[in-house]
């Protein structure tokens, strides 16, 4: 029961890993990625959809993302959307597609970049810190419940911390790599 308690909490904290450096995946480094704007939440049909699911999203070059949308009449609402989500992205409606530049990055949107990339990270680190918690809260539980003694106990806190830990440094070696990146450019 105690090993199944330290792998979900594994699970959990390597789930919140995956999706910090998904996030960093978003942050553009002056070259075009799809990821910038795949997840772009667009207000159509009545309900909230990301934009990979109602788009085909290329780059036919290293400077631009084009989306070429399934049905035309979303084309002002996918355009809206962009603007809006505070990306530094100005998308112009071409034909049937919406081409995106992507602009170089100066110094100052270097370092604004970094301070994103940071706050990525921070929430990244308080949802592990959170996993570690239910961990800990699962293992109290079954001490109390008097399913593992107070050695068991003592020791699987010790594991749940250590792996916290290893998640935590996971991220911050991430962050650090992310942050030459940005900074190199």
């Amino acid at each position: 029961m105690s090993q199944d308690i330290i792998n979900d909490t594994k699970q959990s904290m390597g789930k919140a890993v995956e999706h910090t450096l998904h996030d960093f995946s978003t942050l553009h480094t002056g070259k075009a990625s799809p990821s910038m704007v795949e997840n772009v939440m667009v207000d159509a049909y009545g309900s909230n959809m990301r934009l990979r699911d109602m788009a085909a999203i290329t780059t036919p070059d290293s400077r631009t993302i084009q989306i070429q949308p399934w049905d035309k009449s979303v084309m002002q609402p996918i355009e809206k959307s962009i603007m809006t989500a505070n990306l530094g992205l100005n998308p112009s409606i071409d034909g049937a597609i919406i081409r995106i530049p992507i602009p170089e990055l100066s110094g100052d949107r270097r370092q604004e970049l970094v301070k994103v990339a940071h706050r990525m990270a921070e929430d990244g680190r308080i949802s592990v810190r959170h996993a570690r918690k239910d961990g800990l809260d699962l293992l109290k539980e079954a001490k109390k419940d008097g399913d593992i003694s107070e050695d068991d106990f003592k020791r699987w806190e010790k594991e749940v911390e250590k792996i916290t830990h290893d998640h935590v440094e996971d991220i911050d070696n991430h962050m650090k790599s992310k942050e030459q990146e940005l900074q190199a450019m």
